[in-house]
């Protein structure tokens, strides 16, 4: 079948993962920690961080994995309730770090620009909040071009759920076998299959890419090799 639409990951396809929410990250557990080093060092422990390279390792539950998830280890950390205004306060925490220190991979206005010249219509899928994704598709100069931009708080789930796809594709009108998700995590790939969509794989993540090419249906280096790879296909 014919890919005609097409869901980018966000954070390791089209922004930079490790230079935007290393940074980013620092600062907001510097924040939540409020100049205790020993509460801060707690939660870069249980985030996967390593402050002194403002990276993470493989397996943190931020490289994937929505806030609730890891906000629920710093609620724990803080001695704080792991509610959704606890999780909304790291959301806005995060909107602004994360435009302060967004980093794109490559071009992406260009990229997709030239997908959409080419008929194609694009969405957005992150587990990212919604806000975040949208204010940094506008930082991007990409917002204008999205069809959909879904976070884990849009209302249909988070990945590795196959609702947004189906959501996209219902927005879009096309059928979900016409959708290829690109994305750098095992989750947009199970998002993809779930729904039954195409799983384009990039290598400008933090997973490796033996796992990679383990999961889906192609792999590709960045979103800049994803217009011959549609063409020759």
């Amino acid at each position: 079948m014919p890919i005609r639409a097409i869901l980018f990951d966000k954070d390791g396809t089209l922004v930079d993962f490790q230079r935007t929410w290393g940074p980013a990250t620092d600062a907001v557990i510097a924040h939540l920690a409020t100049g205790d080093r020993a509460l801060y060092d707690r939660l870069a422990a249980v985030s996967g961080f390593i402050p002194a390279e403002r990276q993470f390792v493989a397996g943190s539950p931020l490289i994937a994995g929505a806030t609730p998830d890891y906000g629920r280890l710093w609620a724990h950390v803080l001695k704080r309730p792991a509610t959704a205004d606890f999780f909304a306060e790291i959301d806005r925490l995060f909107e602004v770090a994360g435009l302060e220190h967004l980093t794109p991979i490559g071009e992406p206005s260009v990229v997709l620009a030239a997908l959409r010249r080419r008929g194609y219509r694009l969405g957005i899928i992150t587990n990212d909040a919604e806000a975040n994704a949208r204010a940094q598709a506008e930082r991007l100069a990409i917002h204008h071009l999205m069809d959909f931009i879904a976070g884990y708080d849009t209302g249909f789930g988070a990945k590795p759920s196959g609702e947004p796809v189906l959501a996209f594709a219902a927005a879009t009108g096309v059928k979900p076998q016409d959708v290829a998700v690109v994305g750098d995590s095992l989750h947009d790939f199970a998002a993809a299959h779930a729904a039954g969509a195409v799983a384009i794989a990039v290598e400008s993540g933090p997973a490796p890419g033996d796992v990679l090419a383990a999961r889906a249906d192609a792999v590709i280096a960045s979103i800049a090799d994803l217009p011959a790879w549609l063409a020759a296909r």
